[in-house]
């Protein structure tokens, strides 16, 4: 299975620190070879791999990505929480006309990389395989976007799922759900924390409004191990 088993969406980089108030640097590829700004669930993982692999005995560590500096806690329970940094939001209410007629509002937030969230009534049928690509490549994206569809269970509760760029749906995605809770915290349906349920599991994410960051709070565990022999040309 590659989704919980040996395979991934994404492949992270880890490089040394290139500054000094930085522990490390990563970079991040999908699965379309395309380089992304950021990748929530990726930075978990990331807290996971280097204290496993005893390159650091942090348990609060900052890390250079394509999208800016964030800052991860190691947590007692095993959760790893994230500062996301402040939210862009570009357009709270986008009007979208799709090549197949559907006209979605959406709201276009960045978390360092691109969202565009919409409300819907159900996740399970929401159009997320037909309007996903069509979201994804809009002509009012040049950069591609990653398409959100949020069902609001409660103040503190939501279902999310997301067609990401470069990937097409994925089980989970951290930026999503920080985007998505961002959307209904400004849309006035949501409460400042809100638990994200996702098909891959569950994230509790919190924003005070405003420039305050977006704090991400989830679990990361060590699928397998391996190695792989790259050309020299690479």
């Amino acid at each position: 299975d590659r989704h919980f088993g040996v395979g991934a969406d994404q492949i992270l980089t880890v490089r040394p620190a290139p500054q000094a108030d930085v522990d490390f640097e990563y970079v991040i590829h999908n699965a379309d070879g395309g380089e992304v700004e950021q990748c929530g669930n990726g930075s978990r993982c990331f807290v996971r791999f280097v204290q496993e692999q005893g390159l650091t005995n942090k348990t609060s560590i900052r890390v250079k990505v394509h999208g800016g500096v964030i800052e991860l806690h190691a947590l007692a329970n095993g959760q790893v929480k994230v500062d996301m940094g402040a939210p862009v939001i570009a357009n709270q209410a986008l009007q979208l006309q799709l090549s197949n007629g559907d006209k979605p509002s959406v709201c276009v937030v960045s978390m360092g990389n691109p969202h565009a969230v919409q409300l819907v009534q159900d996740v399970a049928t929401a159009p997320v395989l037909s309007q996903g690509p069509l979201i994804e490549n809009h002509a009012a994206f040049p950069k591609r976007v990653n398409a959100g569809f949020m069902q609001i269970v409660s103040r503190s509760e939501i279902r999310l799922r997301v067609f990401e760029r470069g990937v097409g749906e994925t089980l989970s995605c951290g930026t999503g759900a920080c985007a998505a809770v961002v959307t209904g915290i400004q849309w006035g349906l949501l409460d400042p924390s809100v638990l994200v349920h996702t098909q891959g599991g569950d994230l509790t994410i919190a924003w005070q409004g405003g420039d305050n960051p977006v704090w991400m709070t989830g679990p990361a565990t060590t699928v397998f191990l391996g190695e792989i022999n790259l050309p020299d040309t690479l």
